[in-house]
């Protein structure tokens, strides 16, 4: 077949960004077969119609990105795997993180506990009986110090899942960093920082949205000057769709929020290509694994015209979604827990044929309980088969083509554009939040999906079909009921020892800030290193910003 001068140009074009990545980050292997000793090519082609493959598909790395983010894919690097842990107090989290890492986890995944996501201190009235329970407690800067001991924070990629308080976490990481002898600069991971979502469907916020939104650019800003590396953002969908939306539902509510973070970025004068690249996604797998790979295809695709087409932006690093995925942890059954593993690698392989940055996979018991040490072994084990025993890793978007797959790439696309229009007609996502559009939208979604499981039309093997008589699961991870006690009197020593004037300065010169149009972020950085805590840091921010008390 010939191919028109276009297509050609594009390809031309591609193989020249393929010799530029490979020089940079060689293939895995010289040559990529399957078992039969049947050579796989790097990318499979369409047979026709290649002026429309060139508009909504194209090659990998280039816009729109249907196809992958970079030019090689996995065939030059894995994706992060990136378990999510946190339980506890830092040194028992410590040597979980150290454990993974020995496993071969590629990066950390931060999970805190319910006090510290909401801005309170261990001893403080509010946490009795939170501390430790799903997460890692943290209060002051000798909590994070202890969190990251003896893991070199220049040389492993950390995400934290904080956001109404990620100012203050993310101050603490740089002081941990500097203790290390690490620069802001070569810090590298991402702050998860979406208020929106916890609005539409999480909770953990503390602050009304004007003031959350503030906090956020100023944290765009600073990073922009101090951490050039680092994701500012990771715009949610997870949690959207753990609260019961569809795909279309999660694509489009996350695409509005980060529309939302754009524009207040935009408004506090920042410039689109400065601070675009370091936004990034973060999405749910569940178990539909066409339509799952499809909705990954289609959300970059949209994140690349939105960015192109709508900001004008023209660095081709701002067009890119570049996202991790964790595994459907709504899907996870009590019963028959062990059917949850078959389940996670569905979830996986999808977000693995979607083209993920990096994943976490969640462990067999988590529908029970935080997961053990061997189930956490289990998880991780399940990426690193998919990559290395499978063969799905050989080629880029081994899905692409597939008639199936890009109809309802397009269709997810379409649809979640509906969606948007419709939220830029409330006024924008912000609008949306306080009116509860998504909210009701996804309250709507989980009631229909729960009435079709209750009448058997959709069935969950060992739920609602295929049960066993079975003992409650007795080996499971608990926390210790004493480490509540032990975090207080830990967090009260801090409080003791250290230079109380120059505290009672850092927060004097925070709340300045906060009354005034400066970016609070050099101020918290200077309360954290004096060891001001989580609480005391967040209770200046409350008293000056008010407390979100929802709708």
């Amino acid at each position: 077949m010939t191919r028109s001068s276009k297509y050609n140009h594009s390809k031309e074009a591609w193989e020249k960004d393929v010799e530029k990545t490979t020089a940079r980050f060689p293939e895995r292997k010289p040559s990529f077969i399957t078992s039969s000793e049947l050579e796989i090519d790097r990318l499979y082609e369409p047979a026709q119609s290649e002026e429309e493959y060139i508009e909504d598909i194209g090659f990998p790395g280039q816009y729109p990105y249907t196809r992958g983010i970079q030019p090689t894919m996995y065939r030059s690097r894995y994706w992060t795997m990136r378990q999510y842990a946190g339980f506890g107090s830092s040194e028992e989290t410590n040597e979980r993180f150290r454990y993974l890492l020995k496993q071969g986890q590629t990066g950390l995944s931060v999970a805190f506990d319910l006090p510290t996501q909401i801005g309170y201190d261990s001893d403080d009235p509010m946490a009795e009986g939170e501390v430790g329970k799903v997460g890692v407690a943290i209060d002051s800067l000798h909590d994070m110090e202890q969190l990251f001991h003896e893991i070199p924070l220049d040389q492993v990629s950390t995400s934290m899942t904080i956001n109404a308080p990620a100012s203050i976490l993310l101050a603490m990481y740089i002081a941990v960093g500097e203790k290390q002898g690490v620069k802001p600069e070569k810090l590298t991971g991402t702050i998860q920082n979406d208020i929106l979502k916890e609005y539409i469907a999480r909770g953990t916020y503390i602050y009304p949205p004007k003031p959350s939104m503030r906090l956020i650019t100023d944290i765009f800003a600073y990073c922009q000057t101090h951490l050039p590396k680092f994701n500012t953002i990771s715009i949610s969908g997870y949690h959207i769709r753990e609260a019961g939306s569809t795909a279309v539902q999660e694509v489009a509510f996350t695409l509005a929020n980060g529309i939302a973070y754009v524009d207040a970025a935009i408004e506090a004068g920042l410039e689109v290509d400065q601070f675009a690249p370091r936004l990034a996604f973060f999405f749910n797998a569940h178990n539909q694994f066409f339509e799952e790979a499809a909705k990954f295809r289609a959300a970059r695709r949209m994140w690349a015209k939105i960015m192109k087409e709508h900001y004008g932006a023209e660095n081709p690093k701002s067009w890119k979604l570049r996202f991790h995925t964790q595994t459907g942890g709504s899907t996870l059954t009590a019963q028959q827990p062990d059917n949850n593993i078959v389940r996670v690698t569905l979830q996986a392989l999808a977000a693995v044929m979607g083209g993920t940055q990096s994943l976490h996979t969640n462990s067999r018991d988590e529908a029970l309980a935080l997961p053990t040490e061997d189930s956490a072994r289990i998880a991780l084990r399940t990426q690193q088969i998919i990559a290395n025993e499978s063969g799905v890793a050989d080629t880029i978007d081994p899905l692409g083509g597939s008639y199936y797959v890009e109809a309802l790439t397009d269709q997810i696309e379409k649809e979640a554009n509906e969606y948007i229009d419709r939220i830029k007609k409330l006024g924008g996502a912000v609008q949306a939040v306080e009116e509860g559009y998504m909210q009701r939208e996804i309250h709507k979604a989980a009631y229909d999906a729960q009435k079709r499981l209750e009448a058997n039309e959709d069935i969950v093997v060992g739920l609602n079909e295929y049960q066993l008589d079975e003992e409650i699961h007795q080996d499971l991870l608990r926390v210790d009921e004493a480490l509540e006690k032990a975090q207080i009197d830990k967090t009260q020593h801090v409080r003791n020892t250290r230079d109380e004037t120059y505290v009672e300065t850092c927060l004097a010169e925070l709340r300045k800030a906060a009354r005034s149009n400066d970016n609070v972020m050099p101020f918290i950085v200077e309360a954290v290193k004096a060891y001001a805590t989580v609480g005391e840091i967040a209770n200046v921010m409350r008293d000056e910003f008010g407390e979100y008390t929802g709708m």
